[in-house]
């Protein structure tokens, strides 16, 4: 017999929760991964790290958070793969030093750092992602090994120095560049806040030299 009671032949049976379905999967393509990264980016720099859940970030998209899980899995590979497309303009820093006699890498260096966050397209991802970074460890342990791999050891294999001293100056260099762009750009702290960009270039940029080449 019939249950009066239950769901009526054309409602579909009720999905498992937990993973997308078939045609989920099968109907989502390359737009959908990039509308969710859109979506994750947008939720990270208005909310935080610690804020932004993987559920948020799929209505933030339009889609079920099964979804999100199936193309990034856990929330710190979503903000682990937003940060890196955020971050792809200043990782290209590591070009700077290459591409050029050594002893002028401090100034592209440091011209190219000051260029990204001068520019607002790329600065307030940016600035998201730093924010999130200091407020929370998962998102620094993130951060420091996108830094790490991606732009620190670039650099670190152009010097002409033995692999722990070579790390160490790249180290040095970035911080001083960071140190310039959290107070300029994340604190405002003035004069440097409104100081004109190429006069900072000419007072750091030696400073960044002497760090990668300077005895």
């Amino acid at each position: 017999m019939t249950d009066p009671t239950g769901p009526g032949p054309d409602v579909p049976p009720a999905r498992r929760r937990g993973r997308p379905s078939r045609t989920e999967t099968e109907a989502a393509g390359p737009a959908t991964r990039d509308r969710i990264l859109e979506a994750a980016r947008a939720e990270f720099s208005e909310r935080g790290y610690e804020k932004t859940s993987v559920r948020g970030i799929a209505k933030a998209a339009g889609v079920d958070a099964a979804l999100v899980h199936h193309y990034f899995g856990t929330k710190e590979q979503v903000f682990e793969a937003a940060v890196e497309v955020a971050f792809a303009p200043a990782l290209h820093a590591s070009a700077a030093v290459e591409e050029g006699p050594l002893d002028g890498a401090g100034e592209r260096l440091t011209r190219f750092i000051l260029s990204v966050w001068e520019n607002p397209a790329t600065r307030a991802p940016l600035l998201a992602i730093v924010r999130s970074a200091v407020n929370n460890e998962a998102a620094a342990a993130v951060f420091r090994r996108l830094i790490a791999v991606q732009l620190l050891r670039r650099i670190a294999r152009r010097l002409d120095l033995p692999a722990e001293e070579a790390e160490l100056r790249a180290e040095l260099a970035a911080a001083q560049l960071v140190g310039i762009a959290m107070l300029r750009y994340v604190i405002r702290v003035e004069p440097l806040a409104s100081a004109d960009v190429e006069r900072i270039v000419a007072r750091v940029a030696p400073v960044v030299q002497g760090h990668l080449t300077g005895e």
